[in-house]
This record gives structure tokens, sequence and C-alpha cells, in this order.
């Protein structure tokens, strides 16, 4: 187990000490898409759900996820966010609500959990906010788009 650094000598799950880390700028994008029909495109568009603006209360709901990530991934840990953006676009042609959750810190660790954490929890209420008029919806697409600082370098996902 020597080689797994979420495991103690017991072969138990521990959460990595990160004490000795230096403090870094971190940062991370995530994105992902939910698929919807046209009835409740249009909806979302003119604002005509019975929920509420589907856009603002998902934006919102990305960042309070963003910020309650190691209260749900357990091996996550709690880090000072500085700051937390998400933009929600609708693509027209793929019937698409598309969401782009940027998350950035100083820290000894990254914030590529909560970068994607925000985005899933942004699909899910969208989800929320359109089921009452839709059931089919897809969430699709969740991963994450880059990442920069720390031991491991800064990622770009291609394509």
């Amino acid at each position: 187990m020597a080689d797994f650094t979420h495991f103690n000598d017991q072969g138990r799950a521990k959460m990595v000490d990160v004490g000795e880390k230096p403090v870094t700028i971190r940062t991370a994008a995530a994105k992902a898409s939910v698929l919807v029909n046209e009835q409740t495109f249009s909806l979302i568009r003119s604002g005509g759900m019975k929920k509420g603006d589907v856009l603002t209360v998902a934006q919102i709901a990305g960042v309070m996820g963003a910020k309650r990530t190691p209260d749900l991934i357990p091996m996550c840990h709690p880090i000072l966010i500085d700051g937390i953006d998400l933009k929600l676009t609708l693509d027209e042609k793929r019937l698409a609500v598309d969401i782009l959750a940027e998350v950035r810190c100083g820290g000894r660790t990254g914030v590529e959990m909560e970068a994607l954490t925000a985005a899933s929890v942004a699909a899910l209420t969208v989800y929320d906010m359109c089921k009452a008029v839709q059931k089919d919806m897809t969430i699709t697409d969740l991963c994450l788009v880059e990442k920069t600082g720390g031991v491991h370098g800064d990622y770009h996902r291609e394509g």
C-alpha cells in the first residue's frame, strides 16, 4: 500500500497530509452540458419555467456546490476558495445548456474537484428546474477542461 497515498499502513482510507506542500496559485475549469428538447429550450430561454430563471438558479447552485465539495467527496480537503465563476450558455443548434465552471485558490492542493462539482451541481439544477416539463434530459460531457498549479503541472484538455 506504500504507493497509494490515500491508504494508511493498515490499508484503510486516509486523507493525505498536504501541510508540507508549498502554497501556490491553483486554478481549474470544468464543463458539462444538459441536452433538452425544443420546448424546454424555449422555456429556459424565455424565462418561462415555473420554478424561475433556470440559468441564474443553476449558476448560484454551482457556486454553492463548489464551496461544499469537501462535504460531498470524502477525501477532498476543505480549502479557501478565492473565486468561483460559472458561465451558462444556450446552444440552440444542439438544444443544450452548456456550463463552464472556473475555480481559483492559493493553496496546497488543487481545485479540480471543486470545478467538477460546480459544473455537476449546476447541471443537476438545470435538470431539477426543468423536470416538470421534460423527464428525458441528458447530462453529458462532464470533464476537466484545464488545471494549473501544483507539483503535477498544468493540464489542458485537447479538443
